[in-house]
Formats: C-alpha cells, sequence, structure tokens
C-alpha cells in the first residue's frame, strides 16, 4: 500500500515537471507520457487491495498534485508563474474526478476478464480527464478572471477547432497509447502478487 502511495506520489511529480518541456512541436509535453501511469497506480491498487486503499491512494496522488501546483504559482517563467491558477484548478479537478471514475468502472468490472476492468476504467478515466483538463484549463468560452492567466493563445485557429481542442486530442492520443501498454505491467504484478484475483 505505501509502495502504491509512492509510486502514484511519484507520477504526479514527474507529471508536473514534465509538463514543463514541450515536445512534438508544441503539441504534447513529457507530462504526457507520465501522467497516465496513475491510472495502471489506481487500477493496480484496487486489483491488489480493493476499492478503499485504491481511494486513499488517489486522494493522496491529489494531495501531491495540489502542492506541486501551488509550488508551481511561485515559481516564475518566461510568461509568468510555470502553473497559473487556471490550469491548477484544472489540473486537480480533472485528476481527482477520473481516478475516482476509473476507480469506479475498474470496481463494476473487476469479475470480468483480466484485461476489462484496467482497459475500461483506463480509457473512460482518460476520457474525462482529457476533456476536464483542457477545457478548464484552456476554453475560450469559460470566464475567469485575467489573473487567473491568459488562454488567449489557446484560442488560435487549427484543422480541428482551436488549438487547445488539438493539444486535447494528441493528449488523449498518447494516453490511449499507455493505456494499452499498461496491460502488460498490470497483467504481470497481479500475477505474481494476487494469482488467485487477478
Amino acid at each position: 500500500m505505501l509502495i502504491a502511495i509512492l509510486a502514484m506520489g511519484a507520477i504526479v511529480v514527474a507529471s508536473n515537471i514534465g509538463v514543463q518541456f514541450l515536445i512534438a512541436d508544441g503539441w504534447l509535453t513529457w507530462g504526457a507520457f507520465s501522467y497516465p501511469l496513475a491510472f495502471l497506480v489506481t487500477d493496480v491498487t484496487n486489483r491488489l487491495f480493493g476499492a478503499e486503499k485504491a481511494r486513499k491512494v488517489v486522494l493522496a496522488g491529489f494531495g501531491v498534485g495540489l502542492i506541486c501546483s501551488l509550488i508551481g504559482t511561485q515559481i516564475m517563467g518566461e510568461f509568468g508563474p510555470l502553473v497559473t491558477l487556471r490550469i491548477a484548478l484544472a489540473s486537480g479537478t480533472a485528476f481527482l474526478v477520473a481516478q475516482l471514475i476509473d476507480l469506479s468502472v475498474f470496481s463494476a468490472l473487476r469479475n470480468r476478464v483480466w484485461y476489462a476492468a484496467p482497459l475500461t476504467s483506463s480509457i473512460i478515466g482518460s476520457v474525462v480527464d482529457t476533456a476536464l483538463f483542457f477545457t478548464i484549463a484552456f476554453a475560450g468560452f469559460l470566464a475567469f478572471p485575467a489573473a487567473w492567466g491568459d488562454v488567449s493563445w489557446a484560442q488560435e485557429a487549427t484543422a480541428v477547432g482551436p488549438l487547445w481542442v488539438g493539444l486535447a486530442l494528441a493528449d488523449w492520443a498518447v494516453k490511449l497509447g499507455v493505456a494499452l501498454l499498461a496491460l502488460v505491467p498490470f497483467r504481470v504484478i497481479t500475477m505474481k502478487f494476487a494469482p488467485h484475483v487477478a
């Protein structure tokens, strides 16, 4: 259980650092690749220890995320704080809601074929996480005080609509890929530590 909390904390910290580094011509960040592993930690914990303990791991990750966001709001970058209040709100909301939905979906499917619960819950959680984060953080139709962060750059027109929608689609594609790849460590870990429930 402690290992799960530490793993979740490490993923949240790594993702908060990784999101500062753009790749793929600015369409993605390194955080897009580490963050989806949070679903793996939640799902493995749920399988091995049950939903209640998995919820505690999620809440620990949420707490670490809040601390990272608070620190980020105090560090000044080229265009202001590394984490604006709007992004902090988006990040915390998306993480908590998506992880709790992942937990619920996994629990509902836990007695089906081994891959049904982790794959379905991670995909649904990823959709919710992506939609909430990018909408709250960057959508122009949501009104936030100007001091919470300027998102005018995210409204630039692209082939799929505003830039923030394109960024969300790219992020979601990575999450789907990681969800598929994460089935391998999920199976290995659960077979090793709880073959009777895997």
